[in-house]
């Protein structure tokens, strides 16, 4: 879908901040985030919300979705992650997407307020990213040892 921002990051249209990739899937930095390290991970082919995923792709996303929890958590020393999806309401893409937040004990977040803390610059956005993408790699080298 040319006009979805997703597809477009996707296909390289669009930059991101990418942390996870395989063949199915994609994840990178939200650039509204929450917290630094608020990743989103989406299906590269177009389902607009979870209900249009085949199910032969859950349990790559739930993996994935496992992944980038377990390393948000230890790469960015979090005390705790929260993971969230929605479908139509709130869904600010059209694209279905898993947020993966840090979270830690009184970081603020209450219920579903939920104030956005874009990055400072450049260079913090790409520290969280590299911390991130030597996390997953630890983690899967240990998964497959």
């Amino acid at each position: 879908m040319k006009a979805c921002t997703f597809c477009q990051i996707v296909s390289g249209e669009k930059s991101s901040f990418t942390v996870l990739e395989d063949d199915v899937m994609l994840a990178f930095l939200d650039h509204r985030p929450l917290f630094p390290g608020h990743c989103l991970l989406v299906p590269k082919t177009h389902y607009g919300t979870l209900l249009d995923l085949p199910t032969t792709l859950f349990t790559p996303l739930m993996a994935n979705t496992q992944l980038l929890a377990r390393a948000v958590e230890r790469g960015l020393e979090a005390h705790g992650s929260f993971v969230a999806i929605n479908n139509r309401i709130s869904q600010s893409v059209p694209h279905l997407h898993i947020h993966v937040v840090p979270r830690r004990r009184k970081d603020g977040l209450k219920g579903f307020f939920w104030p956005r803390r874009p990055y400072k610059n450049n260079a913090s956005i790409i520290a969280v990213q590299q911390a991130l993408r030597a996390t997953i790699a630890q983690v899967q080298a240990e998964q497959t040892s």
